[in-house]
Order: C-alpha cells, then structure tokens, then sequence
C-alpha cells in the first residue's frame, strides 16, 4: 500500500469514474472458517524457477525500524497495511499484493453494545491484488480471528478457508504446512510470500480475475538507507509515537523474487525479478496523496530504486491540523539519495491523473522526475476509519518516468549528473480527495518538528529492551 485519513464518499465515487494500496463490507459476510480440501500442493507442480523458502533469521541484514505489527492492543482507531511488488520486465507486467487488517481488537464485527461503549468500527482483513493487464482481484472478510503478525518482524498471515481437518497458522510456518493446512489465505515474510484467493465478486466496476495463487522467495538489495549502514524509519525517529497519521515505511526499495504466480489461469514464471515492500499504519489514510514507485529502469548499469510520495497528513497531536509532507528517495550504487522535509526542499505538480512531476534538492543532490500515462488507472480499495474496507485510489503499474539525479554545486545549480535513467514500468497512484484540478504544492512541516527530525536519534538502540520496545518498532 503506497503512502496513503480522511476522504468523503463523493472523493471516493469520483475516483470510482475516474519497471521497473482494497472491498465494500457486504451483509451475511461469514467470520466461519470452512474447511474445504486444500487444491494439489504447487510443490507438486513441475516448474523451471523454483523458489527456496528460509525461515525468517533473527537480527537479518538490511531490516528496516517498523518492520513488526503495530496493533497495540488497545480499541482506538486502527489499521495496518502491506504492500509487495514484483515486477515481470521481459513482459512489462507487475504484480501488487497488498494486505490490511481493521480494528483488530475486535475480531469479529461489533454487536449493538459493543458499538454503543466504542463507537462504530470496521473490521476484518482483506487482500488484493493488482496484477498483469491492471487487472484485479480482492477477497475481504469482515473478521479477523485468524489473522496473525508478529510483533517486531515483518511477518503476517490469515487463513480465510482452512484445509481439511486443519488447524490455521498463527505464525509463519514453512510452505508444504502451509500449503495443508491453508486452502484459502496467505502467509508472508522479508523473504517469502505465498497464499491463494479468490475473487469475492464485490468490484464489478473493474476488469477482474476468478482466482490468483503465488509462491516467491526474495534476497533484499536494498532496504532503507545505504547498503553497509543502519537503516533508517522513512518517517525519521518520531514514526514510533503518535505524532502523524498515518506512518509510512519503505520496508525493502529493491530486492530481487524468484518463484511463480498464478493469474486466472495463466502462470507466471520468474527468476531474480525486481521487487519491493512497504507499509502503512494507524488511525487512518491522508486527506490526500499521490505516489510513485520504480525498480525497472533503462540506462543503468546497476540497481536503481526509486520511491516518491507526498499526502495532505495529520498532525494527531494537533486536532484537525493538517501537514503537506512529501519525499522523494532513491538507491544506487548502494547508496541512498534522501529528500525528506526535514533537510530537503520538495516541491510537486500532481494531476488528478496521469502527470505527476517532483522536483527535490537538499544540500548535496538534486533529483527531478516526471511520470506520464495514458492507461486509465485500477481503483483500488483502502482500510478507512469512515466507511471501512472501500475504494479509495487508483494505480497503474505501466507509467512512463524520467529519474535524473545531480551533484550540487555550491551556488545551488546543478553538477555532475548521477543519474539520467527511464522506464516504462513505473507504478503511480492518487489518492483521496477531492482532487479538483492540479495540485501545486511545497513541503510544509511545523519547524519544531523539522527541528526535531533533524536529531540523529537511534531509537531502536535506545529501546532495546524488551519491554520498553513499543508494537512494529
């Protein structure tokens, strides 16, 4: 789920009409787990690009802060959403698997006291998938009883429809038990992503398929931050209180996935494919945002990585006052190129669709991009705290984009150039609303928070303690 509160119903219905983050809440929705005979084992399957599953290691390389669930346990206002990509370049197609849970706490919808004590809440989880063609597929469940994540690694799962005569996962568990014991879920780490769904018949706006299966190993190039240093929040140290709504957090900018997808039908075999993750949690999406994501380039001779957001966010310590944030961040060469509000000027031109322009220089570099497309866009569906599980953005994965990146020189004008790289697979998003025409903007932080981005604090040294460390840190 890309970088992504509030929006109106009329926000989201105009967005409905409108290479290298999700399903309107049905009636008589079933929490029950049916068991059901599991389909063959993929194992079983004879393919070229097999992937190897590890477990998830203690203290692995290049894990980003927030990796873990961020549920606190407690009944505010709460959602928590992933997002992987992988991208296919000799077809030009990519596939977005995006994960979310609502309200947690309650894992089943609320009853009539419940809702009186707590105020209305949505609940369940939901998966979707923008996959090959900008075609989709969603299945959404309005409980939660057999989702799981753990506490400070990026691993999660939920079983919608069991095996037979089996128990679901609560923890990550390797593929063949998986496989036995899930006829209908996902499980997915740093390293592993598998699970089979069916589409729910809920979005008949858009072109969709009958059923997806995937099975991928990934080995991370790059996280968040220079290759052979500490990797860094996206947000800086404060992402670990509730100061923004939402936080945001690139857990991987490159990686390379190995193993099969199935589409409706139609497999899709890969070896060594650019990948990426991220995610989002809290109380609720921005007003609005735009986003733009890349790891398939042409005129690089290495691996380049580029994510670049901005949202009209939060302020949760400061009722009803509202940040223009945006950044922009790129890899290269194992190194990382920031662009964050706090040390960065970051300036934007964004259409309600098909044009988005960024342009960001901090003491040392400046970066421009441009992204264009005449594809229509995918609406796509996000966790909201007003009206639940519901259509929220639209993305296509087959934007053209120009990425150049400079040395700056010390009158502020550009120097050697870096980079001057293109691609036709780039995935842009907008989001929320209402979007009336182009939206100008310029990073706007309060000063007291710049000026507190700007101390290097390591909080994950400070909070390493067991029980002093918070949820998703």
């Amino acid at each position: 789920m890309s970088m992504v509160s509030s929006f109106t119903a009329s926000s989201a219905s105009l967005l409905c009409a409108a290479t290298d983050t999700l399903g309107f809440r049905r009636r008589g929705d079933s929490c029950g787990i049916k068991a059901t005979l599991a389909p063959p084992p993929p194992d079983s399957i004879p393919f070229k690009k097999k992937p190897v599953y590890v477990p998830t290691a203690v203290d692995r390389e290049l894990r980003t802060p927030h990796s873990g669930y961020h549920f606190d346990g407690t009944a505010r206002h709460f959602f928590e959403g992933w997002y992987f990509r992988v991208s296919i370049p000799e077809d030009r197609q990519s596939f977005c698997f995006m994960y979310s849970v609502e309200n947690p706490l309650f894992c089943k919808p609320l009853g009539e006291a419940e809702e009186a004590i707590h105020g209305p809440r949505y609940t369940g989880v939901g998966v979707q998938i923008l996959g090959a063609d900008d075609k989709y597929i969603c299945q959404q469940s309005n409980c939660s009883e057999f989702f799981w994540g753990s506490r400070h690694e990026l691993c999660l799962g939920n079983t919608f429809t069991a095996g037979k005569h089996s128990t679901p996962p609560n923890k990550e568990v390797p593929p063949q038990d998986f496989n036995r014991r899930v006829s209908e879920g996902f499980q997915v780490t740093p390293i592993w992503n598998q699970g089979s769904i069916h589409d729910d018949g809920r979005s008949e706006y858009v072109q969709t398929v009958k059923t997806a299966s995937w099975e991928y190993s990934t080995r991370p190039i790059y996280g968040w931050g220079d290759i052979n240093s500490r990797q860094l929040s996206t947000a800086g140290w404060l992402a670990a209180f509730p100061v923004f709504e939402p936080h945001w957090q690139i857990c991987m900018a490159g990686g390379l996935s190995t193993g099969w997808i199935e589409w409706d039908g139609k497999r899709f075999e890969f070896e060594n494919a650019p990948s990426y993750s991220e995610k989002n949690w809290g109380g609720g999406f921005p007003r609005k945002w735009f986003w733009v994501q890349c790891n398939v380039f042409n005129g690089a001779s290495g691996e380049v990585a580029l994510t670049a957001s901005g949202g009209l966010r939060k302020l949760s310590v400061l009722s009803n006052n509202f940040e223009s944030a945006a950044l922009v961040g790129v890899h290269f060469e194992g190194k990382f190129y920031e662009f964050v509000p706090w040390t960065s000027k970051v300036t934007w031109e964004v259409s309600h669709w098909g044009y988005w322009h960024m342009y960001a220089e901090n003491d040392m570099h400046i970066v421009e991009l441009k992204a264009t497309t005449n594809k229509p866009g995918t609406p796509l569906r996000a966790p909201t705290a007003e009206d639940g599980f519901v259509t929220a953005c639209k993305d296509t994965c087959v934007a053209n984009l120009t990425l150049q990146l400079w040395v700056k020189r010390y009158d502020g004008s550009k120097g050697k150039m870096i980079l001057d790289v293109t691609s036709n697979m780039a995935a842009v998003e907008v989001g929320g609303g209402p979007w009336y025409s182009t939206w100008k903007g310029t990073t706007s932080s309060p000063r007291l928070l710049s000026e507190a981005l700007k101390v290097p604090i390591d909080l994950e040294s400070v909070l390493s303690v067991p029980f002093l460390k918070p949820p998703g840190l």
